[in-house]
């Protein structure tokens, strides 16, 4: 045998290798591929629950704060009807004071002054 032919043997064999080399790979790959596949649909499976309870969720949520927008309406009417009758109390007990103060003072001057008058009197009695 020649040295080419022997190189050609070398040759053939070490291809040969890397064939059985790449259908070992390529099998391992396929596995690979395969496991990978399984856990996508794995966790497309676990992802379906998950968005519907997402979705749940958000439904409450709106539920929720459309319930809060309508008792934060109900505390506004009754904080602006309850300011309105607070400040219709507040504009009756002004007209009163002033109705009853400007009388009273005049009652009270007239009092001081019929009172100062008296004791006038009596002090010229006296003497």
């Amino acid at each position: 045998m020649t040295l080419i032919e022997i190189l050609t043997v070398v040759l053939i064999v070490f291809a040969s290798a890397l064939c059985v080399a790449l259908i070992l790979y390529l099998g391992k790959i396929t596995n690979t591929f395969k496991a990978m596949q399984i856990d996508l649909s794995q966790i497309s499976s676990d992802i379906k629950p998950l968005v519907s309870s997402v979705s749940e969720l958000a439904e409450k949520l709106t539920e929720v704060t459309d319930e809060a927008k309508d008792q934060l309406q109900v505390s506004k009417s009754i904080v602006l009807s309850l300011r309105d009758r607070v400040d219709t109390i507040l504009n009756l007990e002004e007209k009163v004071r002033v109705g009853i103060e400007e009388p009273l003072t005049s009652l009270i001057r007239n009092l001081k002054a019929i009172s100062s008058g008296v004791s006038t009197f009596f002090n010229y009695f006296k003497k």
